[in-house]
């Protein structure tokens, strides 16, 4: 008698209910070397609460795909480059706009004010992407607009976190606000690093007022740069610092999304 031909599943476009368990405790695994630098065997079953022997097989698996390193001179075993492969190549994929899009759109209404990202650059960081203030007067955010790294928060925190030095020569004063002397911004730029956030008060603009914070990316190295900014007469000092909460967590889990952790810089 001839067998039945099995029947293909249907597509739902969703992922199936049912999961498997052994995937399960294999993530787990992977989970409990993440909290630990090197694990024994019994204190990876003790934290995942699997079974030792059963811990031991899904450590020998997971060692011959290269998600997991056994360290033969102690016997106890790490995560394994593999992932970081992995991890690396999820972010390759990733679209930095796609992933900051909706905190953009947040903050701008969160505050008030227009949101912009930035790009950093090796002078300059350039505008990549923005949300207008949902006011009728709002300061006008343009695409491809590069910072003035001096007279900017966006450019302040480019000097301070991405290694981007001033131009030599004279720096050009826009407003009777703008920093040109070299001791004042150096000053400035160690406050930026010690608060981690940096502010303009018109200086590029006499009535544009903003503030900035670094985003950072897996390896802790600046990946783009987080603004607010807003018209003076509605953006003072007041609103700035109202903004700032919202600003430094949204850029922080921006951050993490793109694989930073606070304890890796």
């Amino acid at each position: 008698m001839p067998s039945r031909a099995r029947r293909p599943m249907p597509r739902t476009g969703r992922p199936a209910v049912r999961r498997v368990a052994a995937v399960e405790r294999a993530v787990a695994v992977i989970d409990a070397l993440a909290e630990g630098a090197e694990l024994g065997t019994n204190e990876i079953a003790r934290r995942t609460g699997i079974n030792a022997s059963t811990v031991s097989r899904l450590l020998a698996t997971l060692a011959g795909t290269g998600l997991v390193d056994h360290a033969t001179e102690t016997g106890r075993y790490r995560l394994g480059l593999r992932l970081l492969q992995l991890g690396n190549a999820v972010l390759a994929r990733l679209d930095l706009r796609e992933i900051v899009r909706p905190r953009l759109r947040s903050l701008a209404e969160e505050t008030g004010e227009t949101a912009t990202l930035s790009a950093p650059g090796e002078r300059d960081a350039v505008t990549v992407d923005f949300v207008q203030s949902p006011s009728s007067v709002r300061s006008v955010a343009s695409l491809g607009r590069p910072s003035v790294a001096h007279a900017t928060a966006v450019g302040k925190v480019l000097i301070a976190f991405g290694g981007v030095e001033l131009p030599e020569g004279p720096l050009a004063a826009y407003t009777p606000r703008t920093l040109t002397d070299r001791q004042s911004i150096s000053e400035e730029i160690e406050r930026v690093r010690s608060q981690g956030w940096a502010q303009a008060i018109g200086e590029r603009e006499d009535d544009l007022n903003a503030i900035a914070a670094p985003v950072w990316g897996g390896r802790g190295e600046l990946a783009a740069i987080l603004g607010v900014q807003g018209p003076s007469s509605r953006f003072d000092r007041t609103g700035m610092r109202a903004a700032l909460i919202p600003l430094c967590d949204h850029a922080a889990a921006i951050s993490q999304a793109l694989g930073w952790h606070p304890t890796v810089t």
